[in-house]
């Protein structure tokens, strides 16, 4: 069973992130960020809604990516963990699974993930 952890109403999880509910809204509408809902419709952000966020205004605010960068960025980096999986679950390779740790420990720093996302990647990875 997955362990669930904390989930934020979209007032709660703007202020984390220190953006307008309305970005927030527009993140989502975008594609950028999949926030669950409540049978009443209401968005639920989770811990890693809110470190996908952070990493988006990173993205945006500090380095000037505009949201068709951003969403680039988040798809690269998805596939990378996407082929990190798969490389995880070979039996051979090693080489090639090294060149893949070292790749998506460049992108993380690159793409300016916050220590607590890579460390929360480092969780889904080691779960594979």
């Amino acid at each position: 069973m997955q362990e669930i952890g904390p989930l934020y109403i979209i007032s709660v999880a703007a202020r984390l992130v220190e953006m307008h509910a309305q970005t927030l809204r527009k993140y989502e509408r975008v594609g950028l960020v999949f926030p669950s809902r409540t049978e009443g419709n209401l968005r639920l952000y989770s811990d890693e809604n809110i470190q996908r966020l952070l990493q988006i205004k990173y993205l945006v605010d500090e380095l000037g990516i505009n949201l068709a960068g951003v969403a680039l960025c988040l798809q690269v980096t998805d596939k990378l963990l996407q082929l990190q999986k798969r490389l995880a679950s070979s039996e051979d390779g090693a080489e090639t699974r090294r060149l893949a740790e070292r790749l998506l420990a460049d992108v993380v720093e690159t793409l300016g993930f916050s220590k607590k996302r890579a460390r929360l990647f480092q969780r889904m990875r080691d779960s594979w």
